[in-house]
């Protein structure tokens, strides 16, 4: 991932697909402890560490991480508000929530996106290393994906970086009817929407394809490259 082009390395202990298991602190960090040991020391490029629980973030942040990907946005451990905010690292805060709410959803995640970002800077975590995640997939159906997808120009204007993690998600499969390992041009085409409407952040499994379709619309969009700021 780093020889193709990944920005950030991001860790987890404990799956979060559908119909998974959660782990114990215990195993979580017994997964973890090694892979962090020998990364922090070889690895040369930031690290964020995927968890939901204050404890492992903490013992994460102990070992040099630079940022904390939480799936719950503290929702269920409020916590971890505090951790990130004494390490002063940066916190990636994921919509997400117990239920799958009515309609297409799109007041609840605007909402309750704008409380997350209060709860968060009240809990001195400073704005510019707060970057938040619509948590696509999470708590949401195929419709209210697509819902969210569409009004990113609009969560992009909450006043924060937003990461978006798309990769090989389901709504994506059954779109195109595709299995898991079959679904590149569907992470491709919403990672160059996604970067086109203003998303700083892509969390991805395919590295090589996704920094070139990054690097090829940062191409086009350099208006300085031929000195016009305005068209021909």
């Amino acid at each position: 991932m780093v020889e193709e082009g990944a920005d950030w390395l991001d860790v987890g202990a404990e799956s979060t697909r559908p119909g998974h298991q959660s782990v114990t602190s215990e195993e979580e960090w017994r997964r973890l402890q090694p892979v962090l040991k020998d990364l922090a020391l070889h690895c040369p490029i930031p690290i964020s560490v995927d968890t939901y629980k204050p404890e492992i973030a903490a013992r994460a942040l102990e070992c040099g991480v630079s940022g904390i990907n939480d799936v719950w946005g503290a929702l269920h451990h409020k916590e971890m508000l505090q951790v990130v905010s004494d390490a002063n690292c940066i916190y990636f805060w994921m919509h997400n929530r117990d239920s799958r709410p009515l309609g297409n959803g799109l007041a609840e995640l605007l909402q309750e996106t704008r409380s997350g970002i209060e709860r968060c800077l009240s809990a001195g975590i400073a704005r510019e290393r707060l970057v938040i995640d619509p948590g696509i997939g999470f708590a949401k159906d195929t419709h209210q994906n697509l819902s969210a997808l569409r009004i990113l120009p609009h969560y992009t204007k909450l006043g924060q970086s937003v990461l978006l993690g798309v990769s090989r998600k389901r709504f994506i499969g059954e779109i195109l009817s595709a299995d898991v390992s079959d679904r590149l041009e569907g992470n491709l085409a919403i990672a160059a929407y996604a970067i086109m409407e203003g998303v700083e952040y892509l969390r991805v499994h395919d590295v090589k394809a996704t920094v070139r379709v990054c690097r090829m619309l940062e191409a086009v969009q350099d208006k300085e490259d031929d000195g016009q700021q305005n068209g021909p």
